[in-house]
């Protein structure tokens, strides 16, 4: 009997592991630009890096050949890592996003549920390590949008236990500030 932790499920993304990052390739096209000559091929790589552990990143990468523009979105992704607040194996709380035309939403799930997103967010909650999430796209489904709609919306996360001390220390000084003076 096969179980699901033997079946390998073929992945139609390139990964790479280097330097405890997680690389994966979640969209490609090819760019004509037409001149006098003819046609000006270029190609467009959308690369997205995770360590598994609440670091992930997403890069657009350009370039004359498709491994260079693996390369450059590889070294954007990493410049443009975030921090991912995990709670247990989900994220804090329910958010939705609006980037352009796309709607990204993403809840929390219960553990065990695992991912169940498609593609390019997919591929960021994979790399990001987020394991227990719900989440669905409206509007545009151009990869491309989806992903930075969902970096937008990871970034916006908030972990509760920080924010609440945030919230604290801001009203604890105004609190004691001023005492209203009564006249007798």
């Amino acid at each position: 009997m096969v179980t699901f932790q033997d079946r390998s499920r073929p992945s139609r993304f390139r990964e790479e592991d280097t330097g405890g990052m997680t690389e994966r390739v979640v969209f490609t096209r090819r760019i004509a630009k037409v001149v006098k000559g003819g046609r000006r091929l270029r190609f467009n790589a959308l690369v997205v890096v995770g360590d598994g552990e609440g670091k992930v990143g997403a890069g657009l990468g350009k370039a004359l050949v498709i491994p260079d523009a693996v390369r450059k979105g590889n070294a954007i992704a990493r410049r443009n890592m975030i921090d991912i607040p995990l709670r247990g194996n989900t994220i804090p709380q329910m958010i939705t996003v609006k980037k352009g035309a796309t709607i990204v939403i993403i809840k929390p799930a219960r553990e065990g549920t695992g991912i169940i997103a498609a593609g390019a967010m997919r591929a960021m909650l994979e790399l990001g390590g987020v394991k227990d999430v719900v989440g669905k796209t409206l509007g545009s489904r151009n990869p491309i949008n989806i992903v930075y709609a969902t970096m937008e919306a990871l970034r916006q996360l908030k972990d509760p236990d920080v924010e609440r001390a945030r919230r604290a220390a801001a009203v604890a000084p105004a609190a004691g500030a001023r005492q209203p003076i009564r006249e007798s």
